[in-house]
């Protein structure tokens, strides 16, 4: 157990490019907060480690404010929001029950009861990470509203675009393509039940493109697939890189649109109906599913967080979904 003096461990990006792992003094839980001891966590790679590299732009520093953070953009700062825990303290209903909670990576934290979310019992942990980005997945396409028979291409193969993928080919006879630059991906395509092509191979002519690369090249290809009125939902932040587009071609005669879509608010196609804590369990629901076990590729040991940052904003460590497991104390 935790108590009101416990000591938990924390990793902090003390600046940009350095990583490490500090001591936490736990609050005292307070009535109707809860003590969540960490079993699992996820890094978020396209944002995380943007942030890592220091590269949020100052004027979306409040923007880019994760639930819990603490400290500022560059640095220090504590940052994610993929976490899986147990719940040691707090109501009755929730002790002993795996949640998930948008806290950064730290051994054990104190909440809200209203923060954390209910992992249903068929859904391991080391899945329930993904809670997060399938959320966002959902948030997207309500606000695409693909349609039965669409054909639908998702350019970029990350965490992002693979949980679009698979809610995608869940739809009845929507035909979605995976399309990214790292052919090794082709097999994940397969698992999550979308076909696959490298960018030159990619078919055009369709009715939705959601871009998820967060790259120029990425979303001018998007524009480049699709048919006359079509849309691209533009998932990607890009921090603070230039996006350039070539507009001069198909984008006025086609009456071609880019939308984007972000998880922070319910999409307006939902909002009046539905609520965060709604989508985000709907999110864990959809995640009984084991076909997302195709995104989890690699783990490590919190201790190894502040190396295992390091390579994957250098991208010399491979991976999807990178998980980091926790072990006593």
């Amino acid at each position: 157990m935790v108590d009101d003096q416990g000591t938990a461990h924390a990793f902090w990006l003390r600046a940009p490019g350095r990583g490490e792992i500090r001591p936490v003094t736990l609050p005292r839980p307070g009535r109707g907060d809860v003590v969540v001891r960490t079993v699992r966590s996820g890094v978020s790679r396209g944002t995380e480690t943007l942030v890592f590299r220091g590269g949020v732009p100052p004027d979306q520093y409040a923007a880019m404010r994760a639930p819990f953070q603490e400290g500022d953009f560059p640095g220090p700062v504590k940052y994610g929001y993929l976490s899986v825990g147990a719940v040691e303290q707090g109501p009755a209903e929730l002790r002993g029950r795996t949640v998930f909670c948008l806290y950064p990576h730290q051994t054990a934290y104190v909440v809200p009861s209203s923060a954390v979310s209910i992992v249903p019992e068929d859904v391991p942990p080391s899945r329930a990470v993904l809670a997060g980005t399938v959320e966002t997945a959902i948030n997207a396409l309500w606000d695409a509203a693909p349609l039965v028979g669409d054909r639908v291409t998702v350019v970029g193969a990350g965490m992002v675009g693979c949980c679009v993928a698979r809610l995608l080919s869940r739809i009845p006879a929507v035909q979605v393509t995976l399309v990214d630059v790292d052919a090794g991906r082709a097999g994940v395509a397969a698992a999550l039940g979308a076909d696959f092509a490298l960018p030159p191979g990619a078919e055009d002519g369709r009715d939705l493109v959601v871009h998820t690369s967060a790259t120029s090249a990425g979303l001018q290809l998007s524009l480049d697939l699709l048919a006359p009125e079509g849309t691209v939902i533009d998932l990607s932040w890009y921090g603070d890189a230039e996006v350039s587009l070539s507009l001069g071609g198909a984008f006025h005669v086609g009456r071609l649109g880019i939308r984007s879509s972000q998880v922070g608010t319910v999409s307006p196609a939902r909002s009046g109906r539905r609520t965060t804590a709604e989508r985000m369990a709907l999110a864990l629901d959809l995640l009984r599913d084991p076909a997302f076990d195709a995104l989890v590729t690699e783990q490590s040991q919190f201790q190894e967080l502040p190396e295992v940052m390091a390579r994957l904003a250098a991208g010399s460590l491979p991976a999807l979904c990178h998980t980091i497991t926790y072990g006593e104390g």
